[in-house]
């Protein structure tokens, strides 16, 4: 039995160094540096991290043709991109939160490419901040098991939405409500819950902060978002000014979201200027990961993703560099 074991384990540890060595080959053609290259290229002192959320990918994943599901991302992340920490979003295993052979599956996945799972970005679960007392404890209630599903998955993050209705006053305090009856479920788990500008006044960068300043609670914060600055689209649209927005949410962030859309000549984000950005997200003292968030239409999810991740490592490289 023990030399069946023996055997059994040495041929996991084999088959494990060759998909190593073929992941590490397929980067190298590719041209992509892993994160911890990257790293190490700024001395293991790199002024921040990369990581890839996978709405990225949401038109590929939903596309039935290319066959890529939820399970492939960590795979994808890591020999596409040579990204070794993910982002997660719950519409794309949205039946699976409660599913241990499933998360396990997604687990091991990781574990096998060597990448590390940062958050799952929660949406379609009902409003935290609902007017109604019923439907705001039924929606922070449906949170729960992202909660779990995350604590499993190792990850250190819920993303969620801090939707709501009514005055300034009134959706702070209902938002502030259904935030804290979540935090104080995550606590125990380790697990924080962040919220994104994502629409609505949660995309007033005030608003947010004196929601978070209101829950009072080490494990709630935010995930500033580059772009999300719009709190009503339509003919009429009343956009907040992203910079100012950013720097509002920077003190209460545990992760920060690097959205992109179409690039210039130069490849730099045409709508972002992402070194006046990330000057802002590292003078708050925030070193952690910056999650890749490609959104545009010009071109492809992969390609899309490259030119965010090379523009990232530009700012980097600048930032790192000694002055004077």
């Amino acid at each position: 039995m023990k030399t069946f074991q023996s055997k059994t384990a040495s041929r996991r540890q084999f088959l494990a160094a060759s998909a190593a060595s073929v992941a590490a080959a397929t980067m190298a053609s590719r041209g992509l540096v892993p994160s911890a290259a990257f790293a190490d290229s700024h001395g293991g002192d790199a002024p921040f991290k990369i990581s890839l959320a996978e709405w990225s990918l949401h038109r590929t994943l939903r596309d039935e043709s290319k066959s890529l599901t939820n399970l492939d991302f960590p795979r994808v992340a890591k020999e596409e991109f040579g990204i070794e920490a993910i982002e997660y979003v719950n519409q794309f295993f949205m039946d699976k939160a409660e599913d241990k052979t499933y998360l396990a599956d997604l687990k091991q996945r990781c574990d096998d490419h060597g990448v590390k799972s940062l958050l799952i970005m929660v949406d379609r679960e009902g409003r935290i901040g609902d007017p109604d007392e019923a439907k705001r404890k039924e929606a922070v209630e449906k949170h729960h098991k992202w909660v779990d599903a995350a604590t499993f998955l190792g990850c250190h993050s819920i993303r969620v939405n801090a939707s709501s209705a009514g005055s300034y006053e009134e959706q702070q305090k209902l938002a502030a409500d259904g935030l804290a009856r979540l935090s104080e479920y995550a606590k125990p788990h380790g697990l924080n819950v962040l919220v994104e500008n994502h629409g609505g006044l949660s995309s007033n960068g005030q608003w947010l902060a004196g929601t978070i300043e209101k829950v009072g609670m080490d494990n709630c914060g935010t995930l500033p978002d580059f772009g999300n600055f719009y709190i009503k689209r339509g003919d009429n649209p009343e956009i907040y000014d992203r910079y100012q927005g950013v720097r509002e949410l920077m003190p209460f962030a545990k992760a920060v979201s690097a959205k992109s859309h179409d690039f210039d000549s130069e490849g730099n984000e045409v709508n972002t200027d992402y070194f006046k950005m990330m000057d802002i997200v590292l003078e708050f003292g925030y070193h952690g990961y910056v999650g890749i968030e490609y959104e545009g239409r010009e071109l492809d999810e992969f390609e899309g993703i490259k030119r965010t991740k090379a523009l990232l490592e530009k700012v980097a490289s600048k930032v790192a560099q000694p002055t004077g």
